[in-house]
């Protein structure tokens, strides 16, 4: 209740407290202070001041102006000077006519009457429950302990306390207080005071001496008021003889009956005094119920929140013990996968040293065998009768033949290898335990993640480099799905990546490769976590590309027909058309039948990135490979650079064809079905799309899809 008792601007205990029209009170002191000078004529002006600025009094004549006659309230807030516990204080203003008073709290201004501050009734209720307050806490003081207040920031045996600061509200000894609180600075304007056992020892003293008298019970030394019951009524204002009896409903205020006579609440709603102080008595109370009941469901608040710092505390223990135990179960199944993976590869070690032993035994008997025979018969030739050696040559030879025989091709090679044919792939287990993580939310008892989902082969097919899958759930989730995962390897037996995230049960995926197989696997996932994948499927892809032109990256000019295979140009100059497939890996081989050729041009046929230029012949930006050609030539040409100039050209009904050979990463042209001069191009590494240029006196139609050529030089 001490802060409820504290004066806003000197942060000390109400001393003579007024009541302001806003309801809130200073000190009549501090009130003094702050009553600031206004201009002549001028009200103050209606704001709110925030509490990290202060206004200059200076600029007062540039702020606007607004008026309240009933209420007399406005808000002109100039400020200079600050108390201890930062609230705006202004240096004491000359008493003239036009004067202004700003509350401290809510910053609403009032004007000052002739009467000055003594227009402002004084609350001695709030002065009562002061002098109460003091007597009870020097009571409670001298009742504690009868030892000396001892300093608060000693570290070892602390002394006695010699001063107080009200603001900080602690207890410092002398040295303390030079070291801690110094009065300079920011703390300069603290407010030092004696402790307050030694303040109401001294009042019990006094007490003491005088009895029972109206003026012993509090020491007189603080300033302190009488006790409620020695004080005086309360007199009115403006008649200072007269106690108030009346209470005027309209203007919130008592009155006295002079009042009454002269007229000023002559219309007002007007009743006794007795029967208002009951009734607002009552209304306060009713309130206090209220709060009271909301203050006893704020500490009961209180206590379950204290009780649930001790219940988390115990939680985390055995949540992070749970998921230890989990975690080791995790390393422990490990673990055991681990020695039964290690007993697999020494099983398939000891077997292929077994084998290699063996066929080490047996070459080395076989050897022997050869390396014996090899000698006798060296021995043979040695000898010079021709009879005895025709006499056994006819065996000795059957035996070299049988012999070498057995020296097979496959005799002299190892049945095994030293690589093991075992391969532990822990891609997606890797993915998986880096994917661990907590699911938001409790989980229900009952509740997993989702099963594994049943690709439909049926609905599952390819069509040139495209794959479509379809898949469903085998079983009904115990919780909602909330989507499924696709995965697709690199068409070479390498890592899986996502393709797909989605709620959809059928994907089409565009842009694989041509001649390749694809694994593809599917999971689904829900709020607990990811389910287990489903079994793999394997698509391949055409053996052969079949494409079109495309229109969507055609430079204007160019005109397609025949569904996007036959292609013409409206420009004299060259322009560039793309197919629509694209290559990264794989030989691929097309060609274009030149349709019509007037006047000799040189249209051009290769391959391109999607972003080479279209306003131009093909291959004149490092962005193209292409061969031109003419009626009687032809020049391969990239980045502009012109070379290998080969006899031959083409006419009405040629064709030219394009293998891009990945593999080999080459690029060479043919012009009717025979290669048209060396290999083009080498070192060919990225994605690349068919392209061709040309102009409007030529056009030709597209040929995908077709076998190589069997006349390819190496």
């Amino acid at each position: 209740m001490e802060e409820e008792l504290k004066c806003p601007v000197c942060g000390s205990l109400f001393k003579e407290p007024i009541l302001l029209p806003c309801s809130h009170n200073v000190c009549l002191a501090c009130a003094r202070n702050i009553t600031v000078q206004t201009p002549d004529g001028e009200t103050p002006v209606q704001s709110r001041a925030s509490g990290s600025s202060d206004y200059d009094y200076l600029d007062m004549d540039k702020m606007s102006l607004y008026s309240e006659t009933d209420s007399g309230y406005g808000s002109y807030t100039p400020c200079q000077l600050k108390s201890p516990n930062g609230v705006r204080v202004f240096p004491p203003a000359i008493a003239l006519r036009h004067c202004s008073l700003t509350c401290p709290l809510c910053h609403r201004s009032v004007s000052l009457d002739e009467r000055g501050l003594r227009g402002f009734p004084r609350n001695r209720l709030l002065e009562a429950i002061v002098a109460r307050y003091q007597q009870n806490r020097a009571a409670s003081a001298s009742s504690s302990s009868s030892s000396a207040v001892k300093c608060q920031l000693c570290d070892r045996n602390p002394v006695d306390a010699t001063v107080m600061c009200e603001q900080c509200d602690v207890y410092y000894c002398n040295a303390c207080q030079q070291r801690c609180h110094p009065s300079r600075g920011p703390l300069a304007k603290h407010r030092l005071v004696p402790p307050r056992k030694q303040a109401a020892g001294g009042g019990a003293a006094s007490g003491g001496g005088s009895g029972g008298s109206g003026s012993g019970g509090v020491g007189g030394g603080d300033g302190q008021q009488p006790p409620a019951t020695a004080r005086k009524p309360a007199t009115c204002i403006d008649h200072e003889a007269e106690n108030f009896s009346m209470y005027c409903y309209s203007c919130k205020i008592p009155v006295c009956m002079k009042c009454l006579q002269e007229g000023k609440h002559a219309k007002h709603d007007v009743k006794t005094l007795a029967m208002m102080w009951k009734q607002h008595k009552c209304q306060l109370s009713q309130a206090l119920n209220g709060v009271s009941d909301k203050a006893k469901d704020a500490k009961e608040f209180l206590v379950q929140l204290k009780n649930m710092l001790q219940q988390i505390q115990e939680s985390g223990v055995e949540f992070e013990a749970c998921l230890v135990a989990q975690c080791d179960s995790l390393i422990e199944a490990l673990t055991r996968q681990k020695a039964k993976l290690l007993t697999k590869v020494t099983k398939e070690k000891e077997y292929k040293q077994k084998v290699v032993r063996d066929q080490i035994t047996h070459c080395t008997m076989k050897l022997r065998q050869t390396t014996g025979m090899m000698e006798y018969c060296l021995e043979v030739l040695k000898e010079n009768d021709p009879s005895g050696f025709l006499q056994i040559s006819d065996a000795l030879i059957k035996r070299v033949i049988s012999s070498q025989d057995q020296w097979v091709k496959g005799a002299l090679e190892p049945k095994v290898g030293p690589e093991f044919d075992l391969t532990l792939n822990t891609d997606s287990l890797l993915q998986t335990i880096l994917q661990l993580d907590f699911c938001q939310g409790k989980v229900e008892a009952g509740s997993a993640v989702p099963a594994a989902p049943l690709l439909q082969l049926e609905k599952c097919c390819t069509r040139d480099n495209s794959a479509t899958l379809a898949w469903r759930v085998t079983a009904p989730p115990s919780s909602a799905i909330e989507g499924y995962i696709l995965e697709l390897d690199d068409g070479n037996g390498g890592q899986y990546r996502e393709v797909y995230v989605g709620k959809e049960t059928v994907c089409t995926v565009d842009g694989l490769h041509f001649n390749s197989s694809y694994n593809a696997r599917v999971k689904a996932y829900n709020a607990i976590g990811v389910g287990p994948y489903s079994k793999t499927v394997v698509l391949k892809t055409s053996d052969v590309a079949w494409f079109t032109f495309d229109p969507s990256t055609a430079h204007r000019d160019i005109v397609l027909t025949n569904d996007n295979q036959t292609v013409s140009c409206n420009s004299y100059d060259d322009r560039v058309v793309l197919g629509t497939a694209a290559f990264s890996k794989g030989i691929h081989y097309w060609e274009v039948c030149i349709d019509r050729y007037d006047n000799h041009p040189d249209p051009a046929f290769g391959v391109a990135r999607i972003n080479t230029m279209k306003d131009m012949m093909l291959g004149k930006d490092d962005k193209a490979w292409a061969m031109y050609v003419d009626n009687n030539r032809s020049w391969f040409m990239h980045n502009n650079s012109h070379t290998n100039r080969a006899e031959g050209g083409i006419t009405k009904g040629s064709s030219v064809g394009v293998l891009l050979d990945l593999t080999k990463h080459t690029l060479t042209f043919y012009i009717n079905k025979q290669q048209h001069g060396p290999t083009a191009f080498e070192s060919l590494e990225g994605v690349f799309v068919p392209a061709v240029s040309l102009n409007r006196n030529v056009q030709v139609t597209l040929l995908s899809g077709l076998e190589l050529p069997k006349n390819i030089k190496q």
